[in-house]
């Protein structure tokens, strides 16, 4: 069984083999013909109805919200010197005007009252249409519900009843509600068939038999594909760049006063987009630019460096445009405490040590917390200067299927609630960006156990204990909050909200906080 984790001085034993728990939420007499309750019926709805009014469930969970501007009529005309009729702003914040000119008197009131009845009709449709959306959205998020619970409880029955019937009900054409339970309709369909083995040997295997009858596994994708997705999303929504410029913010106020600096980057595949900017802020610096800047990247497949290599190679050259003497190392090893050695990582004495992570640590946790301990006291041990720590803000490492299902519908919802407000429903690069990226995020959540369920994210307040204990204390990451608005005005897109929680810096939608950022020092510095 899975054990709770996060218990101060408990650590749990890994095994090669990880035995299925059976989720506590579950009645003991589970059967084919009644469906398992969550909880009381009350606290289902409140979960389901947190779908549809995604603001007014979340409004209290951050603080310091972006708010958009909203422009009276009069206000326009006041600023326009002429009258003008605008539709709303679309998601994106894009103004379509629709200019009426020379209307007068009469005329004017014979089509504002044709109008009115135009719009009464139209309205009376759309309402009409929406409500039916909300019903068939509530019913899809209740059978997902039902049919995670039934897996919780090995229910395998009753599970594959409910996901035939889920199928009939998302496409990955239709809205965003539709394409991420699509996404969580396979994750659960290859959990099933994980299930299955389950009962024929007694322990929880992460792969599926060759010609499997429910395996609904996808494709394989590309490293190619990957990147292509990250940059995708990255040019398309703030929760990547938000994440690099915190990290870059952090590191530039450290670094006042130090000439010579060294970057321990945990995941160079993810930051290749990150440190071009650090060097034009390093080289903006009042005192001047640092003489020298090495950076050491970890990269989980060596595959990459060619790629990584060229990247770097054109960051070497602008570095030298600045001033700034440049140099990079790449280390294919694997990510264990064993690594985290001044001799392994080339650090030298008088250098001023950063150490990056942009969406790595959570890899580390694996099935145990011990494996992150671990490593978080190696990096103390080189003692730098600064870690920074940047996270998808989730609670996705929980003890029990059933609670992390819940988490993770509502976290992925809100993602790809803000991509279909920033991309068009029919947009390649949306489809990209949800299959090849977000998709398998949620298949991992979703389908494995064990040493192959790598994305354990966590939410800040786990994020502090686990530093806290190896020996780091926050740096606050206040000052970076009007560079953070600022970023999100090149995005232009409603919805994007912004708050504090601790020191760590939380970047939402809609108030549902996504991503955080983090800084910290070893006690005592």
């Amino acid at each position: 069984l899975e054990q709770e984790q996060g218990q101060p001085g408990q650590r749990q034993e890994e095994d090669d083999t990880l035995w299925i728990q059976i989720d506590p939420h579950c009645s003991p007499n589970c059967d084919h013909d009644n469906a398992p309750h969550l909880t009381s019926s009350s606290e289902v709805d409140e979960f389901v109805d947190s779908f549809i009014n995604v603001e007014d469930h979340h409004i209290h969970d951050h603080v310091g919200e972006i708010d958009g501007t909203v422009i009276s009529l009069d206000q326009f005309e006041e600023d326009t010197g002429g009258f003008s009729f605008s539709t709303a702003n679309d998601a994106c914040g894009d103004h379509v005007p629709l200019m009426i000119n020379s209307i007068e008197g009469d005329e004017m009131d014979i089509i504002t009252e044709k109008s009115n009845q135009n719009s009464e009709n139209a309205q009376g449709t759309v309402n009409q249409e929406a409500s039916q959306g909300v019903d068939q959205g509530l019913h899809l998020v209740h059978s997902l519900l039902a049919c995670a619970e039934a897996m919780g409880c090995r229910d395998m029955q009753l599970a594959d009843s409910l996901l035939s019937q889920i199928w009939g009900s998302v496409t990955w054409l239709g809205d965003s509600l539709q394409r991420v339970a699509y996404c969580f309709a396979v994750g659960l369909k290859s959990r099933l068939s994980l299930l299955h083995n389950v009962n024929m040997n007694g322990t929880f295997s992460t792969t599926t038999p060759t010609n499997s009858p429910n395996d609904m596994s996808p494709p394989p994708i590309s490293r190619e594909e990957k990147l292509e997705a990250f940059h995708l999303l990255h040019q398309t929504t703030p929760y990547i760049a938000f994440g690099h410029m915190a990290a870059n913010e952090a590191i530039h106020q450290a670094a006042r006063g130090s000439d010579s600096l060294h970057i321990i980057d945990l995941g160079l595949q993810h930051t290749l987009l990150q440190w071009p900017s650090l060097l034009r802020t390093l080289a903006s610096r009042t005192e001047g630019p640092p003489r020298s800047l090495r950076i050491t990247g970890l990269i989980g497949d060596p595959d990459h460096s060619p790629m990584i290599e060229s990247a770097m190679t054109s960051l070497t050259h602008e570095a030298a445009s600045l001033g700034i003497i440049f140099q990079f190392n790449i280390v294919t090893d694997p990510p264990t405490p064993s690594l985290f050695t001044k001799e392994k990582l080339g650090i030298v004495e008088g250098e001023a040590l950063y150490v990056n992570s942009i969406m790595q640590m959570h890899q580390y946790v694996k099935e145990s917390r011990g494996s992150l301990k671990s490593i978080l006291q190696a990096i103390r041990k080189l003692g730098p200067t600064l870690l920074t720590v940047i996270e998808q803000d989730a609670n996705h490492n929980g003890p029990f299927f059933l609670g992390r299902f819940l988490e993770s519908l509502h976290y992925y919802s809100a993602i790809f609630d803000s991509l279909e407000a920033s991309l068009p429903r029919n947009s390649v690069q949306r489809m990209k960006i949800e299959g090849n990226h977000y998709a398998e995020e949620i298949r991992n959540v979703v389908a494995c156990e064990g040493s192959e369920r790598r994305e354990r994210h966590e939410r800040a307040d786990q994020w502090r204990r686990q530093l806290g204990r190896a020996g780091f204390q926050g740096v606050g990451l206040g000052k970076c909050m009007s560079r953070a608005r600022m970023m999100l005005s090149v995005y232009g897109c409603d919805g994007y909200t912004l708050g504090t929680d601790k020191g760590c810096l939380l970047l939402g939608w809609k108030g549902r906080p996504i991503m955080l950022a983090s800084a910290w020092q070893i006690y005592g510095i």
